[in-house]
């Protein structure tokens, strides 16, 4: 299947877009400096919803993350603040609050400040995907991304696009949903929650860089195993709410795959529809021109 996806069309206009996208997220953390992670050894081949994986990786994915970075840039923190507003398991409503719905209206508020958003915006309404009025942009947001509905029929609304990609969910004890999120992966990972299994390599790169912000992982997360989970590494949470949000509104499919090249990875970004919102989102990682250790 892997092949098929490889040989489609690279989707120039949107590279070309999503490469300034990733030159203006300047809150994006800087591998090296702003974090350190230990890739260790590669994982070994798992079957979805199994509960075992051997362990190829003693040691935690993250050495070290700037912490007071994640609480002093805006976005970053009022992201942090949202991750715990969510019920992980399927099939049990969730109940928004107040205090959560000013939560999400904050967050909404600090990204739309960011160049990457204000770009974001201009391609849209270019598009006639979103309105110019930037209450209407927010609206438009906070319906794809924090409307609650249904996964599981006859339980009430136990799901949304933002709690589904950045927090993560587990359906029926059995099977990881979403979690592609790297600062919920290593908040999770410290609360000793997750527990990084090992790399997957990748076409044409027997083995990944300590400093690629794009990795496959496997991991398990409350006793569960994610065989392969795809994820940006260091970027900013408006960085990756611009690419899922631009190619959500570009299709009326119920997935829509988009080959982009983005610095030096071949990436295909899946979007998965949930009727009028965000069912997933996710990086999938093709290759990378890196040649270090072809």
């Amino acid at each position: 299947m892997l092949e098929g996806i490889q040989d489609r069309e690279l989707n120039h206009e949107l590279s070309k877009l999503f490469n300034e996208l990733w030159d203006a997220d300047v809150n994006r953390f800087v591998p090296g400096k702003d974090y350190t992670i230990d890739l260790q050894e590669k994982a070994g081949f798992v079957q979805q919803s199994s509960g075992v994986a051997r362990d190829s990786a003693s040691e935690p994915l993250f050495r070290y993350v700037n912490e007071e970075r994640l609480k002093s840039i805006k976005t970053f923190a009022a992201f942090v603040s949202l991750l715990d507003n969510y019920e992980t398991s399927t099939g049990v409503a969730e109940v928004v609050t107040p205090q959560e719905m000013a939560e999400n209206n904050r967050f909404l508020d600090a990204i739309l400040e960011t160049e990457v958003m204000k770009l974001t915006h201009q391609y849209l309404v270019r598009k006639n995907w979103s309105k110019p009025s930037l209450n209407d942009f927010k609206s438009q947001l906070y319906d794809i991304w924090f409307q609650l509905y249904t996964r599981e029929t006859g339980k009430g609304p136990d799901s949304c696009g933002f709690e589904h990609v950045f927090v993560g969910e587990t359906k029926h004890g059995k099977e990881i949903l979403g979690l592609h999120n790297w600062v919920q992966f290593y908040l999770q990972e410290k609360h000793k929650q997750v527990d990084y299994k090992g790399y997957i390599a990748r076409r044409k790169k027997s083995r990944p860089d300590e400093d690629d912000q794009v990795l496959s992982l496997q991991f398990s997360w409350k006793g569960l195993v994610k065989p392969v989970g795809s994820t940006f590494i260091g970027v900013s949470p408006e960085f990756e709410f611009a690419l899922y949000t631009i190619i959500f509104l570009q299709s009326q499919e119920k997935v829509t795959r988009e080959m982009v090249r983005l610095e030096e990875y071949e990436l295909q970004i899946v979007v998965y529809r949930h009727g009028k919102y965000i069912g997933t989102a996710y990086p999938v990682l093709l290759s990378s021109n890196n040649e270090d250790l072809y």
